[in-house]
Protein backbone atom coordinates (compact mmCIF):
# COMPACT_ATOMS: atom_id res chain seq x y z
CA UNK A 1 0.00 0.00 0.00
CA UNK A 2 1.56 3.28 -1.24
CA UNK A 3 1.98 6.05 1.39
CA UNK A 4 2.94 9.80 0.14
CA UNK A 5 6.12 10.34 2.09
CA UNK A 6 5.48 14.01 1.93
CA UNK A 7 2.33 13.41 3.63
CA UNK A 8 3.64 11.51 6.08
CA UNK A 9 6.18 13.75 6.86
CA UNK A 10 4.04 16.89 7.53
CA UNK A 11 3.09 15.34 10.71
CA UNK A 12 6.77 15.49 12.14
CA UNK A 13 7.65 19.04 13.42
CA UNK A 14 10.85 17.75 15.15
CA UNK A 15 13.09 14.73 14.73
CA UNK A 16 11.77 11.57 16.73
CA UNK A 17 13.99 9.46 18.16
CA UNK A 18 12.45 5.67 19.05
CA UNK A 19 14.73 3.11 21.35
CA UNK A 20 13.09 -0.49 20.82
CA UNK A 21 14.27 -3.47 22.01
CA UNK A 22 13.49 -7.39 21.40
CA UNK A 23 13.24 -9.02 24.39
CA UNK A 24 14.17 -12.43 24.21
CA UNK A 25 16.13 -13.83 26.57
CA UNK A 26 17.19 -17.61 25.27
CA UNK A 27 13.67 -18.09 23.40
CA UNK A 28 15.18 -15.91 20.78
CA UNK A 29 18.28 -18.81 20.53
CA UNK A 30 16.64 -21.78 20.69
CA UNK A 31 18.09 -22.27 17.44
CA UNK A 32 21.65 -21.69 17.63
CA UNK A 33 22.46 -22.23 21.45
CA UNK A 34 22.05 -24.66 24.09
CA UNK A 35 21.85 -23.02 27.83
CA UNK A 36 25.65 -22.94 28.86
CA UNK A 37 26.75 -21.77 24.82
CA UNK A 38 23.84 -18.93 25.87
CA UNK A 39 25.19 -18.43 28.95
CA UNK A 40 28.68 -18.18 27.97
CA UNK A 41 27.77 -15.53 24.95
CA UNK A 42 25.62 -13.41 27.20
CA UNK A 43 27.05 -13.40 31.00
CA UNK A 44 24.71 -11.54 32.70
CA UNK A 45 21.92 -12.01 30.74
CA UNK A 46 19.44 -12.56 33.51
CA UNK A 47 20.04 -9.15 35.33
CA UNK A 48 20.43 -7.15 31.67
CA UNK A 49 16.72 -6.23 30.96
CA UNK A 50 16.71 -4.88 34.87
CA UNK A 51 19.32 -3.16 34.29
CA UNK A 52 18.92 -1.43 31.11
CA UNK A 53 15.23 -0.62 32.55
CA UNK A 54 16.84 1.34 35.61
CA UNK A 55 18.75 3.11 33.13
CA UNK A 56 15.84 4.63 31.36
CA UNK A 57 13.94 4.97 34.14
CA UNK A 58 17.08 7.23 35.51
CA UNK A 59 17.10 9.04 32.25
CA UNK A 60 13.69 9.67 32.23
CA UNK A 61 12.86 8.27 28.51
CA UNK A 62 10.21 5.74 27.39
CA UNK A 63 11.05 2.79 24.81
CA UNK A 64 9.15 -0.15 23.42
CA UNK A 65 9.82 -3.58 24.36
CA UNK A 66 9.07 -6.05 22.28
CA UNK A 67 8.38 -9.06 24.19
CA UNK A 68 8.40 -12.86 23.46
CA UNK A 69 5.24 -14.08 24.77
CA UNK A 70 6.50 -17.02 26.52
CA UNK A 71 8.86 -14.80 28.84
CA UNK A 72 5.25 -13.13 30.11
CA UNK A 73 4.29 -16.85 31.58
CA UNK A 74 4.92 -17.91 35.12
CA UNK A 75 5.78 -21.55 34.00
CA UNK A 76 5.02 -24.04 31.20
CA UNK A 77 4.57 -28.06 30.80
CA UNK A 78 7.05 -27.04 27.78
CA UNK A 79 6.56 -29.31 24.73
CA UNK A 80 3.52 -31.16 26.60
CA UNK A 81 1.75 -27.58 27.40
CA UNK A 82 -1.05 -26.91 25.40
CA UNK A 83 -0.13 -23.80 24.12
CA UNK A 84 2.58 -25.20 22.42
CA UNK A 85 0.51 -27.94 20.54
CA UNK A 86 -0.05 -26.02 17.46
CA UNK A 87 3.73 -25.61 16.87
CA UNK A 88 6.47 -27.73 15.23
CA UNK A 89 8.48 -30.28 17.45
CA UNK A 90 11.74 -29.48 16.98
CA UNK A 91 10.52 -25.63 18.24
CA UNK A 92 8.90 -26.42 21.24
CA UNK A 93 11.20 -29.80 21.75
CA UNK A 94 13.72 -27.52 24.06
CA UNK A 95 11.53 -25.55 26.28
CA UNK A 96 11.49 -26.72 29.18
CA UNK A 97 8.53 -28.24 32.02
CA UNK A 98 9.59 -25.87 34.52
CA UNK A 99 8.82 -22.37 36.30
CA UNK A 100 9.88 -18.81 37.02
CA UNK A 101 11.70 -19.89 39.98
CA UNK A 102 13.98 -23.00 38.49
CA UNK A 103 14.18 -21.24 34.69
CA UNK A 104 14.16 -17.57 35.02
CA UNK A 105 15.62 -17.61 32.02
CA UNK A 106 13.16 -18.45 30.15
CA UNK A 107 10.01 -17.38 32.24
CA UNK A 108 10.25 -13.88 33.77
CA UNK A 109 6.44 -12.63 34.78
CA UNK A 110 7.60 -10.85 37.37
CA UNK A 111 9.92 -8.66 35.09
CA UNK A 112 6.52 -7.81 32.78
CA UNK A 113 4.98 -6.69 35.93
CA UNK A 114 7.86 -4.67 36.76
CA UNK A 115 8.11 -3.44 33.07
CA UNK A 116 4.54 -2.87 33.32
CA UNK A 117 4.35 -0.39 36.17
CA UNK A 118 7.49 1.60 35.15
CA UNK A 119 8.22 5.09 35.63
CA UNK A 120 8.44 6.73 32.65
CA UNK A 121 5.22 4.61 31.02
CA UNK A 122 7.41 1.92 28.46
CA UNK A 123 5.40 0.23 26.15
CA UNK A 124 4.92 -3.28 25.71
CA UNK A 125 4.62 -4.99 21.89
CA UNK A 126 4.46 -8.45 21.31
CA UNK A 127 8.07 -10.22 19.51
CA UNK A 128 7.80 -13.20 16.97
CA UNK A 129 4.64 -14.62 19.01
CA UNK A 130 4.25 -17.09 22.01
CA UNK A 131 7.59 -18.72 21.47
CA UNK A 132 9.78 -16.69 18.87
CA UNK A 133 8.98 -19.22 16.15
CA UNK A 134 10.65 -18.04 12.89
CA UNK A 135 7.75 -17.16 10.66
CA UNK A 136 9.89 -18.12 7.60
CA UNK A 137 10.52 -21.80 9.12
CA UNK A 138 9.70 -24.20 6.29
CA UNK A 139 7.37 -25.25 9.15
CA UNK A 140 5.88 -22.52 9.58
CA UNK A 141 2.37 -22.57 7.14
CA UNK A 142 -0.75 -20.14 8.48
CA UNK A 143 -1.93 -22.34 10.56
CA UNK A 144 0.96 -22.67 12.43
CA UNK A 145 2.12 -18.47 11.96
CA UNK A 146 -1.62 -17.60 13.37
CA UNK A 147 -0.99 -19.76 16.21
CA UNK A 148 1.87 -18.71 17.39
CA UNK A 149 0.90 -15.24 16.85
CA UNK A 150 -2.56 -15.74 19.04
CA UNK A 151 -0.83 -17.68 22.15
CA UNK A 152 1.91 -14.88 22.00
CA UNK A 153 -0.93 -12.41 22.27
CA UNK A 154 -2.57 -14.42 24.93
CA UNK A 155 0.10 -14.98 26.94
CA UNK A 156 0.66 -11.02 27.46
CA UNK A 157 -3.02 -10.78 27.96
CA UNK A 158 -2.52 -12.71 30.97
CA UNK A 159 -0.40 -10.41 32.24
CA UNK A 160 -2.44 -7.43 31.75
CA UNK A 161 -0.77 -5.98 28.75
CA UNK A 162 -2.52 -5.76 25.46
CA UNK A 163 0.13 -5.34 22.75
CA UNK A 164 -0.69 -3.07 19.80
CA UNK A 165 3.13 -2.89 18.37
CA UNK A 166 5.11 -6.27 16.92
CA UNK A 167 8.40 -7.15 16.04
CA UNK A 168 9.30 -9.92 13.84
CA UNK A 169 11.63 -12.60 14.88
CA UNK A 170 14.89 -12.21 12.94
CA UNK A 171 13.29 -9.71 10.81
CA UNK A 172 11.63 -12.38 8.74
CA UNK A 173 8.69 -10.46 7.42
CA UNK A 174 5.42 -12.39 5.78
CA UNK A 175 1.84 -12.33 6.84
CA UNK A 176 0.95 -8.60 7.68
CA UNK A 177 -2.61 -9.60 7.18
CA UNK A 178 -2.52 -11.89 10.78
CA UNK A 179 -1.47 -8.62 12.65
CA UNK A 180 -4.39 -6.96 11.66
CA UNK A 181 -6.73 -9.30 12.08
CA UNK A 182 -4.93 -9.58 15.80
CA UNK A 183 -5.91 -5.72 16.39
CA UNK A 184 -2.05 -4.50 15.94
CA UNK A 185 -1.85 -0.81 14.38
CA UNK A 186 1.93 -0.64 13.81
CA UNK A 187 4.97 -3.34 13.63
CA UNK A 188 8.53 -2.88 13.24
CA UNK A 189 10.11 -3.32 9.64
CA UNK A 190 13.28 -4.68 8.36
CA UNK A 191 16.45 -2.40 8.99
CA UNK A 192 17.12 -0.40 6.23
CA UNK A 193 20.57 -0.15 5.86
CA UNK A 194 21.59 -2.15 2.66
CA UNK A 195 23.66 -4.48 4.52
CA UNK A 196 20.55 -6.17 5.78
CA UNK A 197 19.24 -7.18 2.49
CA UNK A 198 22.69 -7.87 0.74
CA UNK A 199 22.32 -11.68 -0.52
CA UNK A 200 24.24 -13.88 0.17
CA UNK A 201 24.55 -13.31 4.20
CA UNK A 202 28.64 -13.42 3.71
CA UNK A 203 28.10 -9.69 1.98
CA UNK A 204 25.75 -8.36 4.07
CA UNK A 205 27.89 -9.00 7.46
CA UNK A 206 30.91 -7.62 5.68
CA UNK A 207 29.21 -4.43 4.25
CA UNK A 208 27.92 -4.20 8.16
CA UNK A 209 31.22 -3.84 9.19
CA UNK A 210 32.25 -1.36 6.61
CA UNK A 211 29.36 0.45 7.82
CA UNK A 212 30.51 0.07 11.77
CA UNK A 213 34.27 1.17 10.97
CA UNK A 214 33.73 4.32 8.71
CA UNK A 215 31.04 5.10 11.12
CA UNK A 216 28.27 5.74 9.06
CA UNK A 217 25.02 8.07 9.50
CA UNK A 218 21.95 5.39 9.95
CA UNK A 219 19.21 6.17 7.76
CA UNK A 220 15.97 8.26 8.82
CA UNK A 221 12.96 6.77 8.26
CA UNK A 222 9.33 7.72 8.53
CA UNK A 223 5.99 5.52 8.51
CA UNK A 224 4.31 3.14 5.76
CA UNK A 225 0.86 2.23 5.81
CA UNK A 226 1.77 -1.66 5.02
CA UNK A 227 -2.42 -2.49 5.19
CA UNK A 228 -5.04 -0.04 6.37
CA UNK A 229 -4.62 0.92 9.45
CA UNK A 230 -1.12 -1.05 9.96
CA UNK A 231 1.96 0.83 10.41
CA UNK A 232 5.26 -0.16 9.19
CA UNK A 233 8.27 1.73 11.03
CA UNK A 234 10.94 -0.02 10.41
CA UNK A 235 14.41 0.00 11.82
CA UNK A 236 17.43 2.68 11.35
CA UNK A 237 20.04 0.97 13.09
CA UNK A 238 20.49 -2.39 15.18
CA UNK A 239 23.55 -2.14 17.91
CA UNK A 240 26.08 -3.75 16.75
CA UNK A 241 27.75 -6.32 18.47
CA UNK A 242 30.02 -5.13 21.37
CA UNK A 243 31.70 -9.03 21.68
CA UNK A 244 35.41 -8.53 21.98
CA UNK A 245 35.72 -10.43 18.45
CA UNK A 246 34.18 -7.58 17.14
CA UNK A 247 35.56 -4.84 17.89
CA UNK A 248 38.90 -5.75 17.65
CA UNK A 249 37.62 -4.41 14.17
CA UNK A 250 35.53 -2.09 14.86
CA UNK A 251 35.77 -0.22 17.95
CA UNK A 252 33.59 0.59 21.03
CA UNK A 253 32.94 4.27 20.47
CA UNK A 254 31.78 3.40 16.64
CA UNK A 255 28.29 2.72 18.53
CA UNK A 256 28.20 5.77 20.44
CA UNK A 257 29.31 8.34 17.52
CA UNK A 258 26.37 6.49 15.01
CA UNK A 259 24.11 6.66 17.61
CA UNK A 260 24.67 10.45 17.33
CA UNK A 261 25.19 11.36 14.08
CA UNK A 262 21.67 9.46 13.82
CA UNK A 263 19.81 11.76 15.65
CA UNK A 264 21.33 14.54 14.28
CA UNK A 265 19.87 12.99 10.92
CA UNK A 266 16.58 12.60 12.72
CA UNK A 267 16.96 16.50 13.89
CA UNK A 268 17.89 17.62 10.55
CA UNK A 269 15.11 15.80 8.18
CA UNK A 270 12.33 16.08 10.80
CA UNK A 271 11.84 12.36 10.27
CA UNK A 272 12.93 9.11 12.91
CA UNK A 273 15.95 7.24 13.94
CA UNK A 274 14.79 4.01 15.27
CA UNK A 275 17.32 2.49 17.04
CA UNK A 276 17.28 -1.27 18.37
CA UNK A 277 18.87 -3.95 20.35
CA UNK A 278 18.91 -7.20 22.30
CA UNK A 279 18.94 -6.71 25.87
CA UNK A 280 21.71 -9.76 26.35
CA UNK A 281 23.77 -7.78 23.76
CA UNK A 282 24.82 -5.49 26.20
CA UNK A 283 26.48 -7.92 28.15
CA UNK A 284 29.03 -9.29 25.47
CA UNK A 285 31.53 -6.59 27.06
CA UNK A 286 31.99 -5.38 30.45
CA UNK A 287 31.50 -1.92 28.85
CA UNK A 288 28.22 -2.37 27.77
CA UNK A 289 26.09 -0.92 29.81
CA UNK A 290 28.10 2.35 30.33
CA UNK A 291 27.88 2.96 26.53
CA UNK A 292 24.07 2.77 26.73
CA UNK A 293 24.06 5.44 28.96
CA UNK A 294 26.70 7.46 27.31
CA UNK A 295 23.52 7.11 24.47
CA UNK A 296 21.00 8.26 26.67
CA UNK A 297 22.79 11.20 27.53
CA UNK A 298 23.46 12.52 24.06
CA UNK A 299 19.74 11.43 24.05
CA UNK A 300 18.71 13.88 26.60
CA UNK A 301 21.04 16.93 25.28
CA UNK A 302 19.11 17.06 22.41
CA UNK A 303 15.99 16.52 23.78
CA UNK A 304 17.16 19.35 25.82
CA UNK A 305 17.69 21.49 23.01
CA UNK A 306 14.29 20.96 21.68
CA UNK A 307 15.86 19.12 18.42
CA UNK A 308 14.28 16.13 18.70
CA UNK A 309 11.07 14.27 20.92
CA UNK A 310 11.07 10.62 22.24
CA UNK A 311 8.46 8.66 21.32
CA UNK A 312 7.50 4.69 21.22
CA UNK A 313 6.41 2.59 18.42
CA UNK A 314 2.97 2.92 19.47
CA UNK A 315 2.85 6.86 20.33
CA UNK A 316 4.10 7.02 16.52
CA UNK A 317 1.43 4.87 14.87
CA UNK A 318 -1.14 6.82 17.16
CA UNK A 319 -0.13 9.87 15.75
CA UNK A 320 -0.48 8.50 11.96
CA UNK A 321 -3.95 7.11 13.07
CA UNK A 322 -5.00 10.32 14.54
CA UNK A 323 -3.71 12.29 11.13
CA UNK A 324 -5.23 9.56 8.81
CA UNK A 325 -8.88 10.36 10.79
CA UNK A 326 -8.40 14.10 9.94
CA UNK A 327 -8.02 14.83 13.92
CA UNK A 328 -5.15 17.77 14.15
CA UNK A 329 -2.11 15.91 15.56
CA UNK A 330 -1.44 16.61 18.85
CA UNK A 331 1.87 15.70 21.41
CA UNK A 332 1.34 12.56 23.46
CA UNK A 333 0.31 13.97 27.29
CA UNK A 334 3.62 12.57 28.57
CA UNK A 335 6.31 13.71 26.82
CA UNK A 336 4.76 17.70 27.33
CA UNK A 337 5.06 16.45 31.26
CA UNK A 338 8.68 14.90 30.80
CA UNK A 339 11.68 16.89 32.37
CA UNK A 340 15.68 16.15 31.88
CA UNK A 341 17.37 13.85 34.11
CA UNK A 342 21.06 13.73 33.87
CA UNK A 343 22.10 10.23 33.74
CA UNK A 344 24.19 9.15 36.55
Amino acid sequence: MTTDPNDVRRHFERGVVILSFDAEQIWGYLDLFNKPQFQRRYPGALEAHTKLLQCLSEANVSATWFLVGGMALCGSRGERDRRMSGLPYHWTSKIPDSDEAAAPLWYRHSFVERLRNARPPQEIGLHGGLTHLIWTDPAASTDVIEWELAEGVKALKEAFVTPVSFSFAREQETAHHLLSAHDFLCYRGRTVSPAFHMQPAILGKAARIFDEMRRCTPRVVWPEQTLPGLWNIPSSLFLYPIHPSRTRVAGLRSRVERFRRGIEAAARERGIFHYCLHPENLTEAPEGFAIFEEMLECLNRSFARGDIETLTVADVAARMKRAHTEEPPRPAPRMAARTLIRVK
